[in-house]
Order: structure tokens, then C-alpha cells, then sequence
């Protein structure tokens, strides 16, 4: 299990919302890179990049600031938010991000994901963001009438990688759910990473005690961000030295 610190861009700047509300946003850094910097010297070796304008409008809009953080830090990089075409996955793997995530893609266009997959097999993820119990798309603003199980079943197998969000979670410091994560791990056998409101050490100890092998990771948002976990000493503790 590794630990991936968030970094979500609106704006140009580095921000948290509450439960992907755009209007309940708190901006933490102006500089999304001077972040990076930091949980890469914290210890992080991948870290997680949403580009939330992205998200809304479709298209790579904090493409620049993406490139800066990429060509700055030595430690792996995923991004996703508004990548709804081959161009754009093309070029952020030419940047040397390790990962694309597909969310809204994955989901109204089901042969890009497959094209994505064909071209790409060790680069493409699915961004599987669950709110109020379904499938939530366009940056969390529109919910579809497919449950977890649904996209489940309808998700390539092949897939090495699914960022599980609970939306209703998201920037909350609520803790992360368990009933979600739990009902995952029923009906999917592909490796998964844990996102969406974790709050501190606690939640840690419960994810790493579950010693369930596809468990691959926790993204660690706001807690990172209000101080409620210390990454540096979380890293030592939880996160497997392979």
C-alpha cells in the first residue's frame, strides 16, 4: 500500500473542495509545484494531480501548470480531469506521467477508454467516483443511474488500475468509506486505490489491517492539507517498502 498525496488544481492554484463542490473551495498554495516539491521531500513516490477545470470543461486547462510540476519533481505522476481524447493522454505520457485517469470518458465513451487501453495497457486508470450510491461524472456535477456493481461489470478487465472515490467523503475528514470500499473488493478483482475522506492515522491502520493484496494505495487530501496526518511519518509507518 502507498501513500499519494492529492494535489488539485483549480485555477492555476493548489485547492480542496467539500465533496467536489466548486463552491466550497479553500485555496491552500498559488503554486502547485512548490507542493509537489514538498511531498515529493516528504517522501512521496507517486503523487496524484486532478486538474479540476479540466474536469468541467473537458479539455487539458492547467496543461502548463502540469507540465512545470512534471518537469520538476523526480517522483511519479497521475493525472486526470477533463482527458477525453488520445491527443491529450499522448501528451501527458510524453511528459513522463507515469498514469492517465479517465472518468467521464470511461463511462459516455466506452471505445475511447477501449482505444486508450489498446495503445496505452500500462498507462490508462478509471476514475470510479461514487455519489449518493452512483456513478458521478463531469467533474462530480451530474450523477448517472449506474451503481458501483454496474460499472463494475461493464469496466475492461484489463484495466491494471481504479481510483475509488466516495464523493460524499471528499474533503470532509469524515473518514473514508469502508462500506464502499468493502463492496469494491466483493465484486472487482482489479487492484484499486482508496480516495475520498480519510482524516488520520486512524483510517490508515484500518486500510492496512484489511491486508487485502488489491488494495494498491490511499489518496490523502485535506488531511495533508489541514495537518491532520504527517506524510512524512505516515510513509515510514504504512507504506510497504516495496
Amino acid at each position: 500500500m502507498i501513500l499519494i498525496p492529492a494535489i488539485d488544481i483549480k485555477d492555476k492554484k493548489c485547492v480542496r473542495l467539500y465533496k467536489g463542490d466548486f463552491n466550497k473551495k479553500k485555496i491552500y498554495s498559488d503554486s502547485p509545484k512548490d507542493i509537489a516539491l514538498k511531498w515529493e521531500s516528504y517522501g512521496a513516490s507517486l503523487i496524484h494531480l486532478v486538474d479540476l477545470d479540466g474536469a468541467l470543461d473537458g479539455k487539458s486547462s492547467n496543461y502548463d501548470v502540469i507540465k512545470d510540476i512534471s518537469s520538476s519533481v523526480k517522483c511519479d505522476l497521475q493525472i486526470g480531469g477533463g482527458i477525453r481524447n488520445i491527443e491529450t493522454i499522448d501528451s501527458y505520457l510524453k511528459l513522463g506521467i507515469k498514469r492517465v485517469i479517465l472518468g467521464t470518458s470511461a463511462f459516455k465513451d466506452p471505445n475511447f477508454l477501449k482505444e486508450a487501453l489498446k495503445k496505452y495497457p500500462h498507462n490508462i486508470s478509471v476514475g470510479l467516483d461514487i455519489k449518493e450510491g452512483k456513478v458521478a461524472i463531469q467533474g462530480w456535477n451530474q450523477k448517472m443511474q449506474v451503481t458501483l456493481k454496474d460499472a463494475l461489470a461493464k469496466l475492461p478487465k484489463e484495466l491494471s488500475l481504479i481510483i475509488l472515490t466516495s464523493v460524499d467523503r471528499d474533503g470532509t475528514l469524515e473518514g473514508f468509506n469502508i462500506d464502499l470500499v468493502n463492496e469494491y473488493l466483493k465484486y472487482s478483482s482489479i487492484p484499486l486505490v482508496v480516495s475520498g475522506g480519510v482524516r488520520s492515522e486512524d483510517d490508515l491502520k484500518i486500510i492496512k489491517n484489511m491486508e487485502n493484496e488489491k488494495i494498491f494505495g490511499v489518496i490523502l487530501g485535506k488531511s495533508l492539507y489541514e495537518e491532520k496526518l504527517n506524510l512524512k511519518k505516515c510513509i515510514l509507518i504504512y507504506q510497504d517498502a516495496s
